[in-house]
């Protein structure tokens, strides 16, 4: 049988403040939504393109982000791509994909004091 691997890496900047909510269990989850932005030439002009990405993170990671992740901080994020299925209020199949996050670092500065100053600082 043949394996696969899935790896996601992303960098952007945060469009909303992290949602985070705590598991029965008691553990934390966080959900990012990233913006992607890349440069393309279209004809003789460059435009923006911009990916909005989905990312859950859980743990101590997610903990991290909502002390130190804001709206418009910039983000470098790896982890693994999972689609979830489920029914909405009028009995349709709905799909999302969305990341499942690893690993997160946060490359812009913060504004709050002892946000850690470099990504590669960062105590997880």
């Amino acid at each position: 049988m043949a394996t696969g691997f899935v790896k996601v890496t992303l960098i952007g900047n945060l469009g909303a403040d992290p949602e985070v909510r705590t598991t029965a269990s008691g553990t934390a989850v966080a959900n990012l939504r990233l913006a992607c932005t890349e440069r393309v030439k279209s004809g003789d002009k460059w435009e923006d393109r911009t990916e909005w990405v989905c990312v859950v993170v859980f743990g101590k990671t997610a903990e991290s982000c909502a002390t130190y992740l804001k709206k418009g901080r910039q983000a470098y994020v790896e982890g693994r791509l999972q689609t979830r299925e489920w029914t909405d209020k009028e009995g349709a199949k709905r799909y999302s994909t969305e990341v499942l996050a690893n690993a997160v670092l946060f490359l812009s500065g913060g504004e709050k004091p002892g946000t850690p100053p470099r990504s590669d600082e960062a105590p997880f």
